[in-house]
């Protein structure tokens, strides 16, 4: 038997830890939920009290009763979790925003999406969190209601603009302005977009014009009037532009429409890419088509993400600020978890990377 347990008890409690120590259960309680309440020597004698009876500590599902939190925060995702750890950008965000919460306590529940932009409304409703962060998710995505359903606290990251929820976002529509610009510098005048999903119908392909600036996602439209902007300033009609829609999460299908995008006629001196990924797929395609990179073809991506540094050749993009994006994003979590109303939407600068992936036109 244990020493300073009595006899005839199961389960070591929080009270015979007390009883071994001579304290009260509130400093027990502290070691382990407040440890800033005690000295450091006070501290490790309670956790060397509680090693050698055998005590767990605190059971978590009656913490969360007693406090009516439950110490964990979802992160909801457009795609389902292969998908959206095969993104670098998201993964570099994700590891940002945990580093910025655990040192509270806080652990992250992950909610996987699916074809309507977002994790089914269910998921949303049945998990156990305190607050919830959008990660790029759909225009009207159903786990947007079940968020405002149950009144929890929101922080949306890039997508979409939620009343009353706090916000970080890229300056996507900047970024798309630099992107063309740097292509009409070189003298491109036949650019094509290689589009992240819009969740048009049918999915992927072509794009009309109207239907592309719908997007149900706001990066996608924001990226895309930079994109025209930058264009029609150098003379180029935006309805001239080919729009391909995919996916840069399946590389495959990516790959399958960056190889269309590049036979059409006349074929594009220049490709805008709305991800890094989706200028990886480009350049995948360029190769099978025998289509030098940047000799007959300039591609631009978007994220610099450490990929994009690591192709052959590098690949020219529009640099966000991912792990600043992640750990604004968990600063606004706690923030809100405080109890504090949210501040207005924070806007992160992007910047032009130029690397070898991008040439003047061929003559």
């Amino acid at each position: 038997m244990s020493a300073g347990r009595r006899p005839g008890r199961g389960r070591p409690t929080l009270d015979d830890v007390a009883e071994a120590v001579g304290v009260s259960r509130a400093t027990v309680s502290n070691a382990y939920n407040r440890p800033d309440q005690l000295s450091s020597a006070l501290r490790d004698e309670v956790l060397r009290a509680a090693r050698r009876l055998g005590y767990p500590g605190p059971n978590p599902t009656a913490r969360s009763l007693a406090t009516s939190r439950s110490g964990a925060i979802a992160f909801m995702v457009d795609t389902g979790l292969s998908a959206a750890f095969s993104d670098p950008a998201l993964s570099i965000t994700l590891d940002a925003l945990a580093s910025a919460v655990d040192p509270e306590g806080h652990a992250l529940l992950l909610l996987p999406g699916g074809d309507d932009g977002g994790p089914r409304a269910d998921r949303v409703l049945a998990a156990q969190a305190d607050l919830a962060v959008a990660y790029s998710l759909a225009d009207g995505a159903p786990a947007l209601r079940a968020v405002r359903d149950r009144s929890l606290p929101l922080v949306v990251i890039d997508q979409p603009v939620v009343t009353g929820a706090a916000i970080v976002s890229t300056d996507d529509r900047g970024g798309g302005l630099a992107a063309a610009r740097h292509l009409t510098a070189l003298g491109h005048r036949r650019v094509g977009v290689l589009s992240a999903q819009c969740l048009s119908t049918p999915r992927g392909g072509p794009l009309p014009l109207a239907v592309a600036r719908e997007s149900r996602f706001r990066d996608n439209r924001e990226r895309l009037e930079g994109y025209l902007t930058a264009l029609a300033e150098a003379g180029v009609a935006p309805e001239s532009v080919p729009i391909w829609e995919t996916s840069g999460m399946d590389k495959d299908t990516a790959i399958e429409a960056a190889l269309e995008l590049l036979s059409t006629h006349p074929r594009p001196t220049a490709l805008l890419c709305m991800s890094d990924e989706l200028a990886m797929a480009a350049l995948a395609a360029a190769r099978q088509l025998g289509i030098a990179v940047p000799g007959q073809l300039s591609l631009v991506g978007f994220d610099d993400t450490p990929p994009a540094r690591w192709t052959d050749p590098p690949l020219t993009t529009v640099r966000q600020d991912l792990v600043g994006k992640g750990r604004r994003a968990g600063e606004l979590a706690l923030h809100l978890l405080a109890g504090n109303r949210p501040p207005a939407e924070t806007v992160l600068d992007v910047e032009l990377v130029v690397r070898e992936s991008t040439a003047r036109v061929p003559a």
